[in-house]
């Protein structure tokens, strides 16, 4: 009997830090700063000539409109990575 009462009691005291931890991580994260990323940078590799035309979101890619130094085309830039996902060529 006095092996269950112990058990019990140890069962306890390990819900209450659990419980303990799990609210004080909430607190923690909740009043933590948000991060705020760095800069994006990427440079193109696109012959002389070419400008930007427009950019937009395009399903969590980076839509980049170009013009000039060749047929207009469309790089799909993946922000995570900074790769060029796909190329979209406009025929005239």
């Amino acid at each position: 009997m006095k092996l269950l009462t112990a058990a019990t009691i140890g069962m306890g005291v390990l819900i209450l830090l659990g419980t303990t931890v799990l609210l004080v991580t909430i607190v923690h994260r909740a009043n933590a700063p948000a991060a705020a990323g760095a800069p994006y940078a990427q440079t193109l590799r696109e012959p002389a000539g070419t400008a930007i035309a427009g950019i937009a979101g395009a399903g969590g890619r980076i839509a980049i409109a170009l013009h000039g130094g060749g047929p207009d085309r469309v790089v799909l830039v993946d922000p995570v990575t900074g790769r060029v996902a796909g190329r979209i060529g406009l025929a005239r």
